[in-house]
C-alpha cells in the first residue's frame, strides 16, 4: 500500500429481487503478480474496519484453503493479510 491509498472507499448496494442491501467497503492496493509492474486491485474490508497503513504486506496462512482435488487454493471470502514491513520507496 502507498501512502495516497490509505483510505476507504465505501459503495452503497441497494436492495434487490429478495437481496438485503449491502454496504461494501474497499481500499486500493496493488498486488505483484510477477510482470515488471504490480497491478491495482480493491481489497475489500469490513465495515467500520480502518484502512490498512502504507506498507508491504503478504496473505496470512488462514487465508488458504485445500479444496476437494488436494490443490491449494486462495479462499473466496475472509482474506487476512500481514504486514511484512514499511515500504521503502527508492529515490532516483
Amino acid at each position: 500500500m502507498f501512502p495516497e491509498n490509505v483510505n476507504v472507499e465505501t459503495r452503497n448496494i441497494p436492495a434487490k429481487d429478495n437481496r438485503p442491501a449491502r454496504v461494501i467497503c474497499e481500499q486500493v492496493a496493488y498486488v505483484h503478480l510477477g510482470g515488471k509492474f504490480p497491478v491495482e486491485m480493491k481489497l475489500q474490508l469490513e465495515q467500520n474496519q480502518p484502512a490498512y497503513t502504507a506498507g508491504t504486506y503478504g496473505v496470512h496462512p488462514s487465508s488458504f484453503s485445500v479444496n476437494q482435488f488436494g490443490g491449494l487454493e486462495l479462499k473466496r471470502f475472509g482474506l487476512v493479510i500481514e504486514s511484512l514491513g514499511k515500504l521503502e520507496r527508492q529515490s532516483a
